[in-house]
């Protein structure tokens, strides 16, 4: 049976999560790279040890599809904070096209993975704030290439199982789930997750 998701949406928490991630940068347009097919926003993630590749690991639940073989296209809604559906359930074997489109006022990220997976993420989701990247409402695309903590990670979310938007901004993930397991969609901007911007997914 799938799991409902946690929200904690209120005014009170997105005029906070606001004050924390708006810091004043110069907009810039959004663009998208690696195996994603975004239609208007950013994807994917910063390369690090943290993102496991399919078949290994927290991955080990799927692995990117062909957009032009889905079985199945499914709609979701990202706002401020929480996911249209809440949760969703898909066969095992069964390959999902994932239209994504952000009609809050932030910044927000659907991605797929395990609560081990996302836990790791959120901790370059927060290097990407603290270097400017992620600024409240928009990406500074300037900063992307920029390089970020000790071992110089680049910032060039590359990764098929997720996809950044900035409002207004749509996206896609193609995903073949081979498995179940402990599958969550969730967004890693930091305090999102924490505010209840996380589904489930069920694999029958």
């Amino acid at each position: 049976m799938p799991v409902r998701i946690h929200t904690m949406t209120s005014i009170l928490a997105g005029a906070a999560l606001g004050l924390v991630l708006a810091v004043p940068a110069t907009a810039s347009d959004s663009h998208a790279h690696g195996h994603m097919q975004p239609a208007e926003g950013h994807a994917g993630h910063m390369k690090s040890g943290a993102a496991a590749g399919p078949g290994s690991g927290p991955m080990s639940f799927g692995k990117p599809g062909d957009p032009g073989g889905a079985d199945r296209v499914v709609d979701i809604v990202m706002e401020d904070n929480f996911f249209t559906p809440e949760s969703i359930s898909v066969r095992a074997g069964e390959t999902i096209r994932f239209n994504v489109v952000n009609k809050g006022t932030l910044v927000h990220e659907f991605n797929l993975g395990t609560p081990a997976y996302h836990a790791a993420h959120q901790s370059e989701m927060m290097m990407m704030q603290e270097h400017g990247v992620l600024m409240g409402d928009h990406i500074n695309h300037a900063m992307m290439n920029a390089p970020m903590g000790e071992d110089g990670h680049m910032m060039s979310h590359d990764h098929p199982n997720s996809v950044l938007l900035e409002p207004g901004k749509s996206g896609i993930v193609t995903w073949t789930f081979t498995s179940g397991g402990d599958i969550e969609f969730a967004c890693n901007v930091p305090g999102h997750y924490a505010a209840g911007m996380v589904g489930t997914v069920d694999v029958e």
